[in-house]
């Protein structure tokens, strides 16, 4: 015998309304504005019975501003519900608006009845074919069962690649029609967007240019906060004390009171940058159309962004990154870790572990020079370094002092001692009485190769082919890749050799935690890598290679 059961629910029948309503709901549309009239009241009230939040508006247009915020602010498409002819008409402007701004936004039109086609129906207008200039898709259902297929469609193509305006348009006969519920071509939520990252080759060419900027420049735009890319652009900025400038809604991805924000000087940032990393901004009016006067006519733009239809609009870029930003800016901060580390890099990591109440003992030019602004003290006298008269040397005997105040007045307090490789030669071999004493000390010997300058091994051994090195090796380098940790194996301490952030990171972390011995890690940087320069030159002078006399600081 056939189930009963089964036959009850085939012949089940259910409103046009309530399938147009359950589609939304199944494509997690929370929020609908709108303006109710023939024929789309009853989609209105069947939304609201399934939890759907309506809002009624007072104007289509407004209402359509509405629901592509709602887009914006929440990754999935607001609805804007409009009565056909006129009412659809006010509602262009919003899809426009949304289409422009790239933001999901859903526009339900009803429309007169299928058989009233062509015959000066009410309100009769062709709202599709209108519709296609101001949306990424426009239909109509061929019938209530293939509703929930493209109102899917329509909710997925508003949030895929760059997103933008939909409209489906609902004949005023699908409203109230009954079918069948087991007729009905159910479809479940489209999946979230896919992301998409930017291809290897570029991620590492964008690095290398950002790297070698004197004036680099981060445009955010609103294409970064609707990826919520804040974090990771954030950590970008702060990783490698990149300045930024945000557009209009783009302002909040980094805080506006941020010390790298230059919102306050734009004119003059977009007008000295020698690169400028645009993260979903566009060259457009805005921006001045990357264009002289107010850009140096040889500034590279580096260009992320989802829409591959936007790289090299009004300029050539240097680079172009098409992907999602949240995952492309994660691949550039992978890329330039990958790269050797600099001052920054290293200090950014330290300061990150650092405990509060540690001793920083610092000498070395730039080491020291760079650790003062990046590595923070929070309680008096915790802080040692060349003082006044720029002494060298003094970093050990320092960090054994400071570790025997701190062992007998506040037991558990670290001692974090950061050298330059140079003036860790100094007296080196204090590592012995710290190791003999057992002493909580953490010695960070940052080690570029030389004093303010050295050279990688390749270089040197080209160096050396032909002549001996003291004929040939400039006064300030010193061995490359040195294994200084060594020196603290040798005395039953804890070495590491460490060439990226994540060995750094690891390092610090064991040596902070095993109270037990002290360590020494050897942090490798590119052995060019040196303070960012300063607007004046009495700032930098000291360690200027080429006057080196004026004061006596190396590392």
């Amino acid at each position: 015998m056939p189930d009963s059961n089964f036959a009850e629910r085939s012949e089940e029948q259910v409103s046009g309304a309530k399938v147009i309503a359950q589609a939304l709901k199944t494509q997690d549309v929370e929020y609908v504005f709108g303006i109710v009239g023939i024929p789309v009241t009853e989609i209105a009230i069947a939304a609201q019975q399934l939890g759907i939040k309506y809002i009624g508006m007072r104007n289509e247009q407004a209402a359509c501003y509405a629901a592509s915020a709602i887009g914006y602010l929440t990754g999935r498409p607001g609805v804007c519900l409009v009565v056909s002819g006129p009412g659809l008409i006010h509602a262009l402007g919003g899809m426009a608006n949304a289409n422009v701004n790239c933001w999901p936004l859903l526009v339900i039109g009803g429309s007169p009845e299928r058989n009233q086609e062509t015959m000066g129906a009410f309100q009769e207008f062709p709202q599709v074919e209108a519709c296609r200039l101001y949306t990424k898709f426009s239909a109509r259902p061929s019938s209530i069962e293939a509703v929930p297929f493209v109102i899917e469609k329509a909710v997925r193509s508003s949030i895929y690649g760059r997103p933008g305006a939909c409209y489906v348009d609902i004949p005023a006969d699908f409203v109230n029609l009954q079918v069948n519920v087991s007729s009905i071509k159910h479809v479940e939520r489209c999946m979230s967007p896919p992301i998409s990252m930017a291809e290897t080759s570029a991620v590492c060419t964008a690095a290398s240019v950002i790297k070698n900027a004197k004036q680099p420049l981060l445009i955010i735009g609103k294409g970064a906060a609707y990826a919520h890319a804040e974090e990771s652009i954030q950590k970008l900025v702060e990783q490698y004390k990149l300045p930024f400038l945000p557009t209009p809604m783009g302002k909040g991805v980094v805080p506006d009171n941020h010390p790298y924000c230059v919102g306050a000087a734009r004119s003059r940032a977009l007008q000295f940058a020698d690169v400028i990393v645009l993260f979903g901004a566009r060259l457009n009016w805005i921006l001045h159309f990357g264009l002289p006067p107010r850009y140096q006519p040889d500034v590279k733009f580096i260009q992320v962004d989802i829409c591959a239809e936007e790289l090299g609009n009004n300029v050539k870029p240097a680079v172009t990154l098409l992907g999602d930003i949240n995952a492309v800016t994660k691949q550039e901060l992978a890329s330039r870790e990958s790269l050797p580390m600099n001052y920054y890099t290293v200090f950014y990591h330290v300061q990150e572990q650092l405990p509060r109440d540690c001793f920083v003992v610092s000498e070395g030019a730039n080491t020291m020079d760079i650790g003062r602004t990046v590595l923070q003290n929070y309680l008096p006298r915790h802080r040692l370094d060349a003082g006044t008269f720029g002494t060298m040397g003094v970093g050990l005997g320092f960090a054994i002092a400071a570790a025997m105040v701190a062992k007998d007045r506040s037991p558990g307090q670290r001692v974090i001692c950061v050298e330059g490789d140079s003036a860790f030669g100094f007296s080196g071999m204090e590592v012995e009485t710290i190791c003999r004493y057992n002493l909580p000390i953490i010695l960070l010997v940052v080690n570029n190769n030389g004093i303010y300058q050295g050279f990688d091994t390749d270089t040197w051994k080209e160096m050396l082919k032909f002549q001996d090195a003291a004929s040939v090796v400039p006064p300030m380098c010193l061995l490359p890749n040195s294994h200084y940790e060594q020196v603290m194996t040798a005395f039953r301490g804890k070495g590491y050799f460490v060439q990226t952030p994540e060995e750094l990171q690891k390092s610090l972390r064991q040596s902070l935690a095993d109270t037990a011995k002290p360590s020494l890690i050897n942090i490798m940087i590119e052995p060019q890598a040196t303070r960012k320069t300063q607007p004046f030159w009495w700032m930098y002078s000291c360690i200027n290679p080429m006057n080196i006399s004026s004061v006596q600081q190396n590392g």
